[in-house]
């Protein structure tokens, strides 16, 4: 006997698919900002505008003052050339002199060695004439023993005692009452090299040089600091 099915449909078969474009809508989901974001945002927003408006004033208080275009020597006199405009924030532990007092500096001598760069103040000179001005400089080769413990300065006073070496030199000394010495004033020193020698530029008169000169080049001078006056 044949057996006979009915079509039927699934109770739960899907309803059809809805044809045609989708609908579109304005109200898309929105993210929410979190208060804390927002303040962290505007506070460093605010340190960086402070932070502009320092250096925007810090730049416009800067003033010019004077600078070493170069080096100068201690008692080189220092002229117009050697100087250059630095602009600086204004400091009272500085005191650097302005440009407006250029002139002051001008024609002065150098107190120390002043290197390339360096802010000028007013201990950078020293008043007065150049020391070696009207004299002859002449350097000696002074090793320990032969220049005093205290470090001398550009300007100090000096003596330069004739101490020979060699034996017929220095009987020739002894009979003499006292040994020859040359009154000088220090103009510049060198830095000691590795054996502790130092290289000291003197101011001498024009007709002492040659006597200087050839008891340095004996290494037959001693140099003595004159006691202050």
């Amino acid at each position: 006997m044949a057996t006979t099915f009915a079509n039927k449909k699934p109770a739960d078969t899907a309803a059809a698919a809805p044809s045609g474009p989708l609908p579109i809508t304005q109200d898309a989901p929105r993210r929410r900002r979190r208060p804390v974001v927002v303040g962290a945002g505007l506070a460093l927003a605010a340190v960086g505008a402070l932070v502009a408006v320092w250096q925007v004033d810090e730049a416009g208080n800067r003033v010019p003052v004077i600078a070493l275009a170069h080096d100068v020597k201690a008692g080189e006199t220092v002229q117009k050339s050697d100087l250059v405009v630095a602009q600086v924030a204004p400091d009272a532990a500085l005191a650097p002199v302005p440009v407006s007092r250029s002139g002051d500096i001008v024609g002065k001598t150098a107190a120390a060695d002043l290197p390339q760069g360096t802010l000028v103040t007013d201990a950078s000179v020293n008043e007065g004439t150049p020391i070696a001005k009207g004299r002859d400089t002449v350097g000696i080769l002074a090793k320990p023993g032969q220049l005093p413990a205290q470090r001398l300065h550009p300007g100090d006073e000096v003596v330069l005692v004739h101490t020979p070496q060699d034996d017929a030199e220095a009987s020739k000394s002894t009979t003499q009452e006292a040994p020859d010495s040359i009154s000088a004033v220090v103009v510049g020193l060198s830095s000691q090299d590795a054996n502790g020698a130092v290289v000291v530029d003197v101011a001498v008169a024009g007709t002492d040089s040659p006597s200087l000169a050839t008891w340095t080049a004996r290494g037959a001078v001693t140099v003595v600091l004159k006691a202050a006056s």
